[in-house]
């Protein structure tokens, strides 16, 4: 029985770090993976910000092509742990577009982050994936990956992150971590 997951050597795949002028095609794959998960409403990222996160290094992606149509992205960026010292990589969107899936471009897409991370000394990948996605679970599970049980995910966002705000003894919001002062 063939492994789904062992590297397959197709040489109509070509995966490539993307640079800054690909942020009009990665804005589209971000559309097409929130359509997939239910969340399109969600989407507010311009082509701008991408652009600006990509020729800053803030992130990183890769994109997939398949015979020279773009097939899907993989979006990271770096994490640090503390305990270790040591860094890590966060993978923040791994999509493969419906009419080229099971052609092994999402193993090509972990193959190429084990590399990278390797290269970089890390010493794990992260990811998330929703609990309703059962065939991802099962590729990401058929990889080696194991769900992480034994920490809770946390959100701070929306009206509850507007809200959240340091005020120091005299009631005054510190100067300098007014929103209006910090980079994005």
């Amino acid at each position: 029985m063939e492994n789904d997951c062992e590297p397959k050597h197709d040489q109509n795949v070509i995966v490539r770090i993307a640079n800054s002028g690909d942020s009009a095609l990665i804005l589209r794959f971000i559309r097409e993976l929130a359509e997939y998960e239910r969340l399109l409403d969600s989407v507010v990222i311009t082509e701008e910000v991408l652009h600006q996160w990509i020729s800053t290094g803030q992130v990183e992606v890769l994109i997939a092509e398949y015979e020279g149509e773009p097939a899907g992205y993989a979006f990271y960026y770096s994490t640090y742990s503390t305990f270790r010292g040591q860094q890590g990589i966060y993978l923040e969107d791994l999509f493969v577009r419906h009419q080229f899936r099971r052609r092994g471009i999402g193993t090509r897409f972990f193959y190429e982050l084990v590399e990278i991370a390797k290269a970089r000394n890390c010493f794990r990948i992260d990811w998330t994936v929703l609990d309703w996605n059962v065939n991802s679970i099962r590729f990401y599970e058929k990889l080696g990956a194991m769900a992480v049980t034994d920490w809770l995910p946390f959100r701070l966002h929306g009206a509850a992150l507007e809200n959240a705000t340091y005020h120091s003894q005299s009631g005054q919001v510190r100067e300098d971590v007014k929103s209006s002062e910090i980079k994005k």
